[in-house]
C-alpha cells in the first residue's frame, strides 16, 4: 500500500490556497516590512550623510585645488618681478655707462677745442 511518506508534499497544496486568508496575508507582509524597513530606513540616512559628506570633501578639495593654481599665479608673478629687477638693473647700468661716455666724449670735446 502507499504510505505517508510516499505522498507528494505539494499535495493539497492547491486545494488549500482559495483557503488563505487575506487578514493573514497582510498581517504576514506588515510583518516582513516591520522587519526589513528600520535596517532599510537606517541604511538610506547613512547613505544620505556619506553623500553629503563628500559633496563637502568636494567642495574642499576644490577650495584647496584653486589655493594652490593663485600659489603657482604667484610664483609666477614673483619670477615675473625678478626677472623685471634683472632687467632694472641692466638698464641701471647701461644709463650709467652712456652717462660716462657722454662725460668723456664732452671732456675731449672740450680739450679738442682748447
Amino acid at each position: 500500500g502507499i504510505g505517508p511518506s510516499d505522498a507528494s508534499p505539494d499535495e493539497g497544496v492547491v486545494e488549500d490556497l482559495p483557503l488563505i486568508d487575506e487578514r493573514a496575508v497582510e498581517q504576514l507582509t506588515e510583518g516582513l516590512i516591520s522587519h526589513y524597513l528600520p535596517d532599510l530606513q537606517r541604511s538610506k540616512s547613512a547613505l544620505q550623510e556619506l553623500t553629503q559628506n563628500q559633496v563637502v570633501l568636494l567642495e574642499t578639495l576644490e577650495q584647496e585645488i584653486s589655493k594652490f593654481k593663485e600659489c603657482n599665479s604667484i610664483l609666477d608673478i614673483d619670477a615675473l618681478f625678478s626677472e623685471a629687477k634683472h632687467y632694472h638693473n641692466k638698464l641701471v647700468n647701461i644709463r650709467n655707462e652712456m652717462m660716462m661716455l657722454h662725460e668723456k666724449t664732452s671732456k675731449l670735446k672740450v680739450s679738442g677745442i682748447n
